[in-house]
């Protein structure tokens, strides 16, 4: 095992210095002439930070090219990671790249903690096809948890834009000061509005830009929500209103989805009841009885 590490150790250096060598050659000849030549202009921290996320950008565009994809479907992981809250133009190839790092990592655990030597081919297909399948459920986790925040943070943000709304404030100005003020509490939220407040700050209309929130979560109350906005300003009625019983009819649903869990939580119990805990009560009150049931047959049958 010992030296299975100090080789994966020196092949890691190896890879690493050749590496360095690849991508970092400019970089390397910039130093050596600057050492020669004192006198040349000196790259700062921010650029040679920028150079590396250049670099480490090609490198990861090197891997995202590997994996086969259609428009379409780069269209749908693009909208998944938008939900998500990746809304940087490298996402889409940082999660290309991880489909293919993934299960390259996996295949080197197995290697080195000896998972492999039992049966290589079975392990090797195993951990291919766990660590291309990985990001993809990662990413699935990771909208149902953002949107499970916006969906449970929802009525207290509409209780703060109805604040607003009534103190004054128009509901552009009501977005923007609740982006803010939440930005601690409801950063999914506070991300969201901030989003909506700068395309209406650039001039989008307003039903197309809460539509625009509508399709980024992917929530059924937030189409619901924009809906009765788009509605209560066609036909001109109060939006605090609105705003109030939307937050009502929320925190109602809310309520009502606790109640049913609660209704089947004794159904959930039986499983468990039954394949756990009645054994261990069957163990814990009949085995002292049959062990003396054993002892007194024992010492029948011996005399």
């Amino acid at each position: 095992m010992l030296f299975a590490i100090l080789a994966f150790c020196v092949i890691f250096i190896l890879i690493l210095s050749g590496s360095l060598l690849i991508f970092y050659r400019e970089t390397i000849q910039a130093r050596i002439a600057s050492a020669i030549n004192p006198t040349q202009k000196q790259q700062t921290l921010k650029s040679r930070l920028q150079d590396t996320r250049e670099k480490l950008g090609d490198v990861v565009e090197q891997f995202e090219r590997i994996v086969p994809k259609s428009e379409a479907e780069v269209g749908v992981i693009h909208q998944r990671l938008i939900r998500a809250g990746f809304r940087e133009d490298s996402a889409v190839k940082n999660f290309y790249a991880s489909k293919v790092i993934t299960p390259l990592v996996l295949c080197l655990i197995a290697l080195l903690s000896g998972l492999a030597k039992s049966s290589p081919f079975f392990i090797y297909i195993a951990c291919l096809g766990i660590g291309f399948l990985l990001p993809d459920f990662w990413l699935g986790r990771t909208i149902s948890n953002r949107q499970a925040q916006i969906r449970k943070g929802l009525p207290d943000v509409l209780d703060l834009l109805i604040i607003c709304v009534e103190a004054g404030l128009s509901l552009d100005q009501a977005t923007a000061r609740t982006s803010e003020e939440l930005r601690l509490a409801q950063p999914a939220l506070s991300d969201e509005l901030g989003m909506v407040a700068l395309e209406q700050r650039a001039g989008s209309v307003r039903a197309d830009a809460w539509k625009h929130f509508a399709d980024r979560t992917g929530v059924d109350s937030v189409r619901n929500l924009v809906s009765m906005l788009i509605q209560s300003e066609q036909f001109g009625t109060s939006i605090a209103k609105t705003l109030r019983v939307h937050s009502d009819t929320l925190r109602t649903k809310r309520v009502q989805e606790i109640e049913e869990k609660a209704a089947k939580l004794p159904i959930k119990l039986i499983f468990p009841l039954v394949f756990f805990i009645f054994p261990s009560l069957f163990v814990v009150t009949l085995g002292p009885a049959m062990i003396i049931m054993a002892e007194s047959f024992k010492s029948i049958f011996t005399h």
